[in-house]
């Protein structure tokens, strides 16, 4: 559209500027003649009763007078008629003007003196009129008075007014008329042969059709369509060829790795777009508080965690809330940016919400509302209809966001978690052609849980709009079912682990989580000093070091966790001193008051243990309350003899992988909640119940005292089971039966 503006806008300007010069040139002209026509009026009128008012005038007759400027009374345009005698005193004038007895005519005496007419416009009242003033003289060229015709001169203004107005509409039509024909003749010359080259060359060079290109022109055009010919010709072979490539090298069987989950990408998506949807972006721009200049972090997430390897390997478009201070600086004018910043892979789109949106649609519904709701930790799930609102019109801002960016042909877009529950339906309302995927990383609660949310239809009706929807572990899938069996109306087909629901089908698959295993690579990496530095600073030397790494939140089992610590030392008095609990805790969510009630029971009760447990320097827990970045964490695993997990209800938990992950030289114990979806993986942890206190503080004992042959033993067989089931495989396994249900 711009090259054709580009194209007609200077031919538009040019016809503009000379039509409106033709224009001002004919109203000067029409002007001018209308002007010499009203100077002849007058001139002829005024003569006509020169005889007549010489009479009058000779023979000081006011009655005569009076009867001859009478007669100008009741004509149209003409105004009326002044006599003055010699001295230049009105001597007659006609009714209709009698208040141009009072206006002043300093240009009397010349007239009575060089005894010559007079035709001038001058001001009357509030309008222009046309005045001519002829001398009458006797038959000695004497002065015996004056005769003045006044015409009213506001039908010439009306005429002009009406010629200009027929000329702009002519320029009007002119222009639209030009500018829709040089449109027709652009398109018809230029932009329909490309697009139809463009789309030839589209399906050639993938392999859908066989027939060459219909341009004929033996012109420019011509040319370019043969060079774009071969360059079509020479991609389809190099395509085909690395097609087979890449399904030669996923056959293999070995570990799953970026490049590989790059060559199923390519061999089963093809060039077909990728999107992301979630909430938290994996790259937040904000203004640090100390130096005040911008700096680019990592949110502590287990999505971004998860998902941003995966839009490494294979690129894309990630959509997500630009949280960040300082994240519309970094923005191009369609609010997007190049994402990782130090090395390019894919695009980050960034979404903005007023504090109403996100207090609504995140703090409330989302957070206060499904979060507790899908987590069985005993805290009462709130729904307010605000929120709801909210939630609905956020969900339909992304869903606008993501249709701006979607191709022509067959997207794939792949929406995280809970917070966009009614996006699907919104998408496949105007895209029915893209193919959509639903990751749920948090449980699904049994049917009886879920009755409890008031809009519960509406959302398993926008989630079956999905054609996947994806769970960490099998038990929330069959959870699922059931509740859409229960809730709506709809057929669950428990052959293929399906639901159809107006004709439409989605697949219900588990598909646990993990992470891209390059924790191990990156810890050898970590300067021994930065190790050495933490041992001293926190008293760690000598010590059993266990590590917890959360989000603060109340279904990470954190209360429980210290609850089990004390009990631990009171039960085993002789690891005081040499024992100490490390706790990374990243506030979040802070704007929600049970997280404010939650953070302030943690301090309290660190600080009661500690009291009542320590002895001289050395205290039992430390508890750092910050954001950690990924490179921050590390230290801490190495160090960790021990890691402990106690969720309370969680999805999977990626904090026990990464453990895992950087544990190369297996050693390290993982005590692990059997409420986590890692829990039905990583079997070589020691399982606990985080309510039972009594069997987690005997646990913590177990992880201590455990044989080091057994210790390591377990801790291989985890690290196998993390190195083999990671990112990568989770990724391709999505892909995989992404493609599968597109070709079906």
């Amino acid at each position: 559209m711009k090259r054709i503006l580009l194209f007609i806008l200077p031919i538009l300007i040019i016809v503009a500027i000379v039509l409106t010069v033709f224009g001002i040139i004919q109203i000067r002209f029409e002007e001018d003649k209308l002007m010499d026509d009203l100077q002849r009026k007058t001139r002829t009128v005024a003569e006509s009763v020169d005889l007549a008012a010489r009479y009058a005038l000779v023979n000081t007759d006011l009655k005569v007078a009076n009867r001859l400027v009478g007669k100008f009374q009741g004509r149209e345009r003409l105004q009326g008629c002044v006599i003055y005698d010699k001295e230049g005193q009105v001597f007659a004038i006609t009714e209709r003007i009698a208040a141009w007895r009072e206006k002043g005519k300093p240009y009397l005496t010349d007239i009575l003196s060089s005894k010559l007419p007079r035709a001038a416009l001058e001001k009357f009242k509030e309008y222009s009129v046309y005045s001519y003033i002829l001398p009458i003289l006797d038959d000695e060229d004497n002065v015996l008075g004056l005769v003045e015709v006044i015409y009213d001169t506001s039908y010439m203004y009306v005429i002009l007014t009406e010629l200009w107005k027929r000329i702009s509409v002519a320029l009007i039509i002119l222009v639209f008329l030009i500018g829709a024909i040089s449109f027709l003749i652009q398109r018809q010359m230029f932009i329909l042969p490309v697009q139809r080259l463009t789309r030839w060359f589209h399906s050639f060079q993938r392999g859908e059709i066989d027939t060459l290109h219909s341009i004929k022109s033996k012109g420019e055009l011509g040319k370019l369509a043969s060079e774009v010919e071969q360059v079509a010709l020479s991609l389809r072979v190099a395509r085909k060829a690395v097609s087979e490539e890449a399904h030669a090298r996923i056959a293999k069987d070995e570990l799953w790795t970026e490049a590989k989950l790059k060559d199923l990408t390519h061999a089963k998506l093809g060039e077909k777009a990728f999107f992301v949807v979630s909430n938290r972006e994996p790259f937040m721009h904000i203004v640090d508080e100390v130096s005040g200049k911008a700096r680019c972090i990592r949110p502590a997430s287990g999505v971004v965690t998860a998902i941003d390897p995966i839009l490494r390997a294979c690129g894309g478009t990630w959509v997500a809330h630009g949280a960040g201070n300082a994240d519309k600086k970094f923005v191009n004018s369609k609010n997007k940016l190049g994402v990782p910043p130090e090395d390019i892979r894919y695009i980050l789109k960034r979404v903005w919400l007023s504090k109403e949106e996100e207090d609504g649609y995140y703090y409330g519904f989302a957070n206060e509302g499904l979060w507790p709701l899908c987590h069985i930790t005993h805290t009462r799930p709130i729904f307010r209809e605000t929120d709801w609102q909210m939630y609905k019109k956020v969900n339909q801002k992304f869903c606008d966001a993501i249709l701006e960016e979607l191709p022509a042909k067959s997207p794939f877009v792949f929406i995280q978690d809970y917070h966009f529950t009614l996006l699907a339906k919104l998408i496949k309302e105007k895209r029915p052609d893209a193919t959509i995927a639903l990751f749920w990383h948090i449980p699904w609660p049994n049917p009886e849980v879920f009755t409890i949310c008031p809009y519960q239809k509406e959302i398993i009706d926008g989630m079956l709009a999905c054609d996947l929807i994806g769970f960490h572990v099998q038990f929330h899938c069959n959870n699922f079912l059931e509740t859409a069996n229960r809730l709506i109306e709809c057929r669950v087909d428990t052959e293929k682990f399906s639901i159809v629901r107006a004709n439409k089908e989605t697949i219900i698959r588990s598909f646990p989580i993990s992470i891209n295993g390059s924790l191990s690579v990156d810890a050898r990496k970590i300067d021994a000093e930065a190790i050495a530095q933490i041992r001293q600073e926190f008293d760690l030397e000598g010590k059993i070091v266990a590590i917890g790494v959360d989000r603060i939140d109340y279904t990470k089992g954190i209360i429980e966790r210290i609850l089990a610590i004390d009990r631990f030392l009171e039960k085993y008095p002789q690891y005081k001193n040499k024992f100490v609990f490390v706790q990374l805790a990243a506030p979040s969510r802070t704007h929600i008051q049970r997280y404010h009630e939650l953070i302030a029971e943690i301090d309290e009760l660190v600080e009661k243990k500690n009291w009542k447990h320590s002895d001289g320097s050395w205290k039992p827990i430390v508890y750092l309350k910050k954001y950690f970045s990924q490179g921050e964490i590390r230290p801490f695993y190495i160090l960790g003899d021990i890691c402990i997990v106690s969720s309370l209800h969680d999805g999977m938990n990626l904090v026990a992988k990464e453990y895992i992950s950087v544990k190369k030289d297996n050693s390290g114990a993982l005590v692990l909640s059997c409420f986590t979806g890692a829990s039905k993986e990583l079997t070589d942890a020691i399982s606990i119940n985080p309510y039972s206190i009594e069997e987690f503080a005997d646990a913590i004992k177990t992880a201590i005292e455990m044989p080091l042959k057994e210790k390591t033993k377990r801790m291989e067989n985890m690290r196998k089971i993390v190195s083999e089931n990671n990112i990568y495989k989770w990724a391709g396994a999505i892909i995989t039966e992404l493609s599968a249900l597109k070709k079906a």
